[in-house]
């Protein structure tokens, strides 16, 4: 009786665990578009504030497909160990910005750029909490490879576990954001720094645009290997300031 108990008890701890998980990654995505919002606004453009999109109400950055579909069937199917997906983008017009060279680009590192800011902050905090190294490294092993049932225990009766391995999520989802929307691929917004300083002409930006995303899909499958390597690279990183 007294397993059964702690056995109930593993699978509770392990889906508050998750929510954390799927919260963080929303809070992180919508983050990221409000930032272009605000970066526009700066640079002159009101339509994301006319749009009521200058907020962090998750309600209205949700996309029903990339929000909460694409994350609910990657979770499904992964067992649970893995999930990503996207909101919807916070609209600004690039005629309205006072700079139409650089502008464009400078919204697009709004997102990029909040969301390394975000790991940064949740790197040092996680520097300054006191656990033994080996502690963190489980906890942060764990939470790349979404091993809830060890990250339970791990955190199991320790406030300063617990706080680490929020800090954990936050590093890995915004890290995750971060870099691979610099990929210099439609609709990412690493394509954008590319057309800043490439010379290409507006109709074939356009085309690139419309088809970027088969592209993109292209570009991962081919070189998914060295993007893991990429991916991983920059998560360690971000992980060995915590440690």
């Amino acid at each position: 009786m007294l397993c059964d108990l702690c056995s109930i008890s593993v699978d509770l701890n392990s889906i508050v665990l998750i929510a954390f998980y799927i919260l963080i990654l929303i809070y992180s995505i919508v983050i990221h578009e409000v930032m272009h919002g605000f970066v526009a606004l700066w640079l002159g453009d009101s339509t994301a504030k006319y749009a009521q999109r200058l907020n962090f109400n998750i309600f209205n950055h949700i996309d029903p497909v990339g929000s909460i579909l694409v994350p609910l069937i990657m979770l499904v199917t992964s067992g649970f160990h893995y999930a990503f997906g996207w909101a919807k983008p916070v609209p600004y017009n690039p005629f309205n910005l006072k700079n139409q060279k650089f502008g464009p680009m400078l919204v697009a590192l709004g997102g990029p750029g909040s969301n390394i800011v975000l790991a940064l902050a949740a790197a040092i905090v996680g520097r300054m909490i006191t656990l033994p190294t080996a502690v963190k490294g489980d906890i942060i092993v764990s939470v790349a490879m979404g091993n809830w049932t060890q990250l339970s225990a791990l955190v199991a009766g320790s406030l300063g576990a617990i706080v680490f391995t929020l800090m954990t999520m936050v590093i890995f989802w915004n890290v995750l954001l971060a870099f691979f929307n610099l990929i210099p691929f439609p609709p990412l917004d690493g394509s954008k720094i590319l057309f800043t300083f490439l010379p290409i002409k507006t109709e074939t930006m356009l085309m690139l645009e419309q088809y970027g995303f088969v592209l993109l899909l292209m570009f991962i499958f081919i070189f998914s290997t060295p993007l893991g390597i990429f991916l991983n690279t920059m998560l360690s990183l971000f992980f060995s300031v915590t440690i």
